[in-house]
């Protein structure tokens, strides 16, 4: 007889650590294929940039066998910079048909006739980046990927009102290495301190709400609930919370995890009039999964002065391997002026943290900060992210603004709305689309489905019977499927997540059969005992 689980010790585990034993769950049966929709990792990617990234990694190592030819060693040298350029297109002319090399074609006349950056430089830089052959210099990132990214960034975020020359970027490991720079470099720079509050939008990305309670930050955090009535917007009366002057800074998601629904207009005028009235509150918007939406625009482009923004390359390009992510700060903002008049001794301590790498450390920009802290200051010199992760962060970036007819994105939304729908539709729902909504999750909510399929008072009756955690490890063990709490991501109401890109739509509708099983089965059993009533 299989021993009962205790649910209870499991109350405090992160979602993601969660996971890991309904995964074990799952697969404990041999006779059945586990369909894991926790972890939200792209079962898509996209296939040019990365041809176009294999291409010139070739003719890369050609350049440099160059330099050593005389030796029959496998030993390369540095690119020769003369004539590099007439090689180069010498390299596409031959190889036009093979994968990848039209591609890099095209992306030379891009940077040269839409960016206008000059073509010359450009190429070294991938060359060399692509070979790693040198530390990267600047170490905040290379001079045009960054160039490259900005217009990318801008694009996609709706912030085309912003000049390339206005803003900062830093290459990060991703967006989680983000994350752990932009906290760990506001507490070092006083900008947040211990019992200070923070706002976070909720539900979000569950680090967001486990970070600012280590030990730490040990920060006070305020939750300004989105309402899953209005579509999961914030209302204005959560969003007015932000005007108290004790608030330090306001993290979010946007889109939403795991609502994955954007910030509607109206919210985002209401936040920058806010910010009017609070020109000193700091905004940080995690904005992963803002290239899935249409006409997406990030508080980046409505509050430029006071954002920091979060983006990684993960999800869009299926990358979360490559670890792509970049931080971005516009030059005129309220972080530098926030340090700049911090009290005279707190400045004399940062002013020695930093003296180590500038001459003059007051002067030191809060983005370049975040460079010398992400290496303990002392290995400033080695900071940044790998020139190859640069270089293929740039041809993805270039894939997207070449991609005039956008039909890449409009194949990848048209796949998760159909694996949406077919899960919804053998569950028995009538969940509409929302406009705002992306749906790169979906948050299966308990009381709204049990309502659905069989009234309030079952609805009702589930909610008092039956621990959530319990319909999470049941659905795992009886038909191998893993979903993750909505609790963990600060969700109020009982509810479970999917990823809605991680497999394909015949499981995902396997996984709505699944549950309306489980819910007949609950059904019947509320009947049984009613009727003994």
């Amino acid at each position: 007889m299989k021993k009962p689980i205790d649910y209870a010790q499991y109350a405090n585990l992160s979602p993601f650590e969660l996971k890991d034993n309904l995964i074990k769950l799952a697969q404990s049966h041999t006779d059945r294929i586990m369909l894991n929709a926790g972890r939200g990792n792209p079962n898509f990617l996209a296939t040019w940039p990365r041809q176009a990234f294999f291409q010139l990694g070739l003719f890369a190592i050609e350049e440099s066998e160059m330099s050593y030819s005389y030796l029959n060693e496998g030993v390369g040298g540095f690119p020769i910079r003369t004539g590099l350029t007439g090689r180069f297109e010498a390299f596409i002319r031959r190889n036009y048909n093979t994968p990848g090399v039209s591609f890099l074609g095209k992306a030379f006349s891009y940077i040269r006739d839409q960016l206008g950056l000059d073509e010359n430089a450009f190429l070294q830089e991938m060359v060399e980046g692509i070979l790693g052959c040198n530390y990267p210099v600047p170490d905040r990132m290379l001079h045009f990927s960054e160039e490259v990214i900005k217009s990318y960034v801008l694009q996609q975020m709706g912030a085309q009102g912003l000049k390339t020359d206005e803003l900062d970027l830093f290459a990060t490991e991703g967006g989680t290495a983000a994350m752990t720079y932009v906290f760990n470099s506001m507490k070092e720079n006083g900008l947040i301190n211990k019992g200070d509050k923070i706002a976070i939008g909720a539900p979000i990305f569950t680090p967001y709400l486990e970070i600012p309670s280590l030990n730490d930050y040990q920060l006070v955090e305020v939750l300004i609930n989105a309402d899953p009535q209005l579509e999961w917007q914030y209302p204005e009366s959560e969003l007015r919370k932000l005007e108290d002057p004790s608030i330090k800074a306001f993290f979010l998601v946007n889109p939403s995890n795991p609502p994955s629904v954007k910030i509607d207009d109206k919210s985002l005028q209401l936040i920058a009039d806010i910010v009017k009235k609070r020109p000193d509150l700091i905004i940080l918007t995690d904005d992963v999964y803002g290239t899935f939406a249409d006409n997406f625009q990030s508080l980046f482009a409505i509050c430029p002065k006071n954002t920091i923004l979060v983006y990684s390359f993960s999800k869009y390009f299926g990358a979360t391997g490559w670890r792509l992510g970049v931080i971005g700060l516009a030059h005129d903002n309220v972080i530098d002026k926030s340090i700049s008049a911090l009290p005279s001794k707190t400045k004399q301590i940062l002013n020695k943290r930093y003296s180590s790498i500038v001459t003059e450390p007051d002067k030191l920009k809060f983005i370049d900060r975040l460079v010398a802290d992400s290496r303990a200051v002392a290995l400033n010199h080695t900071a940044g992210l790998s020139t190859p992760q640069q270089v293929q962060m740039v041809l993805f970036a270039l894939c997207e603004m070449m991609d005039a007819d956008q039909s890449y994105k409009s194949t990848l939304k048209n796949l998760i709305r159909r694996r949406d729908a077919a899960l919804y539709q053998r569950l028995g729902s009538s969940k509409k689309r929302d406009i705002n909504s992306v749906e790169y999750y979906t948050l299966i909510d308990l009381e709204t489905i049990c309502h659905e399929l069989y009234g309030d008072d079952f609805a009702k009756w589930i909610l008092t019977n039956k621990n959530p955690t319990e319909l999470l490890f049941r659905i795992a063990d009886e038909a191998g499927v893993v979903l993750l709490p909505g609790k963990g991501f600060a969700v109020q109401h009982p509810s479970a997540r999917a990823s809605l890109a991680n497999l394909n739509e015949y499981q995902y509708a396997a996984i709505g059969s699944s549950l309306r099983k489980l819910a007949e089965e609950y059904y019947a059993e509320y009947t049984s005992k009613h009727k003994k009533k």
